[in-house]
């Protein structure tokens, strides 16, 4: 395996839903909800579940083919639709799951009550930021499939359910029409003409963020600048500029700042290795746990100087299958895969993902989609962060610590 002489720059972009806010009447919508109660019925295992999922995946996806390469990610997307799968799997197949997903001794009914409110709390959290969460199962026209798995991923996951006739020329349009709809138009094609005849049926997550920086850059300050690569090559950039109050912390082989967005209760974290770590190996280390001391290292600062590439990144369509392989699940693939309460004789066939995110003085766009196939199986110095090199990002929404996206930026171009 070849290795980056210098890393990457590994974007990792988390959404964190929001704690309980103080008063007696909580966080109450529009409409009449309370955040409050959607919070308090998110299982803190099912969040460190998702967490430990995200960092596994991602350092899983940076040790091969995309070592020396940009990564972008949505773990929240990826969980999501194989939660909705998990519906569906019985014996060791569910066990391995499980086990993969962090989902191990948590009781269905826990584990579903968790998503349910999770999706509702997370597309109200901020009404100064855009996030939409999208689920969907496409059968294949004709094909039993058992009504409690339908049942439960309608009224769970909030899924539209469409039999579809797979055998139409325009079948695969209109499923990567309804992903182009629910990203709007970010991710356009996830699904190739024809779909084979032993595809049986998709379930799919579609995620769309946008929000504008608390604290926006001044474009006027935005300047041309050199970015050094992960493989040691220089690439010009356009460095947006800030210097005064930060978010700011530092530690062992880290510096990191928090920039929020809307409201403060989202933020993304960019995370900087120093020259002499390189970025894989850095994300090597990083787990759960050393992101929680990271955002604990962070508070506000006075006079720092903050430098951050305005930057565009596209990751996918990418098969997880030997990833989510590796790190355990790898019976629901094959075979002897038990899906029993969706059909019997089927496993999955792939499980395809892609994402972007889009960065600039006035905030952030991403989205990210994931499918799921069903087959039939046969000092005084002023602190500085200059991010002139490769380094770590994540939005997160700072009080359920839900995982978003995630990702590895290896050259910017």
């Amino acid at each position: 395996m070849k290795k980056p002489a210098f890393t990457a720059f590994f974007t990792v972009f988390m959404i964190l839903l929001l704690a309980l806010l103080s008063g007696c009447s909580g966080t109450m919508l529009s409409g009449g909800e309370n955040l409050d109660y959607y919070k308090a019925k998110i299982s803190k295992e099912i969040i460190e579940g998702n967490s430990k999922f995200a960092f596994n995946i991602f350092r899983e996806l940076g040790r091969e083919d995309d070592k020396e390469k940009n990564i972008i990610i949505s773990p929240l997307s990826i969980s999501t639709a194989l939660t909705m799968t998990y519906q569906g799997a019985g014996t060791t197949t569910k066990e391995a799951m499980a086990y993969t997903l962090g989902f191990t001794g948590i009781e269905d009914e826990e584990l579903n009550e968790s998503y349910q409110n999770l999706i509702r709390y997370l597309q109200r959290f901020d009404h100064k930021v855009e996030l939409n969460i999208g689920n969907s199962l496409w059968i294949r026209e004709g094909k039993e499939i058992k009504e409690e798995f339908l049942t439960v991923n309608k009224e769970i996951f909030d899924a539209l359910v469409t039999p579809l006739d797979f055998s139409k020329e325009t079948a695969a349009d209109e499923i990567n029409q309804w992903i182009s709809d629910a990203t709007k138009k970010k991710i356009n094609k996830m699904i190739e003409a024809p779909i084979p005849s032993n595809i049986v049926m998709y379930l799919i997550n579609a995620i769309y963020f946008k929000g504008d920086w608390t604290n926006q850059f001044d474009k006027e300050q935005t300047y041309p600048a050199q970015f050094q690569a992960g493989n040691g090559s220089i690439r010009e950039v356009m460095m947006m500029s800030k210097n005064g109050k930060v978010e700011y912390g530092q530690g062992d082989e880290f510096k990191a700042v928090r920039l929020p967005y809307g409201s403060g209760k989202a933020a993304m974290y960019c995370i900087l290795p120093p020259e002499s770590v390189s970025i894989n190996d850095f994300i090597e280390k990083l787990d759960e746990e050393r992101w929680y001391k990271i955002k604990e290292s962070i508070s506000e600062k006075d006079d720092v100087q903050l430098r951050l590439p305005r930057f565009k990144m596209e990751y996918g369509i990418k098969n997880l299958n030997d990833s989510l392989t590796s790190l355990g699940m790898g019976e629901a693939f094959s075979a002897t895969a038990d899906f029993s309460g969706i059909q019997e004789g089927v496993c999955i066939s792939r499980v395809l993902h892609k994402a972007v995110i889009e960065v600039d003085e006035e905030g952030s766009e991403a989205a990210a989609a994931t499918v799921v196939e069903i087959k039939e199986s046969a000092a005084l110095e002023p602190l500085t962060f200059i991010a002139d090199r490769p380094f770590v990002f994540i939005i997160a929404d700072d009080e359920t610590e839900t995982i978003l996206f995630m990702g590895k930026m290896y050259d910017v171009k």
